[in-house]
């Protein structure tokens, strides 16, 4: 596997992928590179778990905040992405916590925890090196407490990082525009692969380089870039995956639909 040696945890961890879905077969007709590893060169995942991986330690203790099922990798259909966003057998221990239930079913993680957004963490103060969380930020109803319980878990120097909508995004403004009761409907139309247990209300209240300055800001340093991936809202028609593929060329930096976000806790 080019630029991975053949001893690295993620190629150990490449398994058996889920099988293709509709949208991963439709990506394909629009990025001919999807049939050499199975992502393209804009994916999204693979930049953001490459980004952490270069900051992953064999001793760091990991908190998956938000940690659901593990959808991300059961669901995935490339086997390299699979193992890149599993970090069992790469790190000392792997922490999981979500408000739903299905987080005890999650088998990426070593201990999972059902949370409460409004209380503290179940977890001691610096416990953790490393914090990821994928695609919540924009479900935070909260956003002074879940900063607050974010940056006294981890340890001093250590990383939060996190995915999300950006708030000026067309996906993250389409989403205002439907009510969350109507998320799931909507969502099984414009994202045909999306399982109705993976949808979550949203707030967008987290979701923007100034709140991000606000809430965290005090006590740690922000790096944060935007950028869009594939066409992930394209009702499987494949002229308008084209009309969104070509969209994304053209839009300014500010209006990109995903916020990648790099947060590292100050010693003092």
């Amino acid at each position: 596997m080019p630029g991975v040696p053949v001893n690295s945890p993620i190629v150990a961890a490449i398994g058996t992928a889920a099988p293709a879905t509709a949208g991963h077969a439709l990506a394909g007709r629009f990025y001919s590179e999807m049939a050499v590893g199975g992502f393209s060169h804009v994916d999204g995942s693979i930049g953001f778990y490459t980004q952490i991986a270069a900051l992953l330690r064999p001793e760091f203790r990991v908190l998956d905040y938000g940690a659901g099922r593990g959808e991300q990798i059961a669901d995935d259909p490339s086997p390299y992405r699979r193992a890149l966003q599993n970090f069992q057998g790469r790190c000392a221990h792997v922490e999981g916590c979500d408000v739903a239930p299905a987080v005890l079913t999650n088998p990426y993680l070593d201990h999972a925890e059902i949370i409460d957004p409004a209380a503290a963490l179940p977890y001691a103060d610096n416990s953790f090196d490393l914090i990821v969380s994928r695609y919540v930020f924009e479900h935070v109803d909260d956003p002074e407490q879940v900063s607050r319980e974010l940056l006294r878990v981890v340890r001093p120097g250590g990383w939060i990082c996190a995915v999300t909508p950006n708030s000026y995004g067309y996906v993250a403004i389409a989403s205002r525009l439907v009510p969350n009761r109507r998320h799931v409907a909507a969502l099984k139309s414009a994202q045909p692969d999306r399982k109705a247990e993976d949808v979550f209300p949203t707030r967008y209240r987290l979701n923007t380089r100034a709140a991000l300055q606000r809430y965290f800001g005090g006590r740690a340093d922000i790096h944060v870039y935007r950028a869009s991936a594939e066409p992930a809202y394209h009702f499987g028609k494949p002229w308008l995956y084209a009309g969104f593929k070509l969209l994304h060329r053209l839009l300014p930096d500010v209006l990109h639909s995903q916020l990648f976000i790099f947060m590292r806790k100050r010693a003092s």
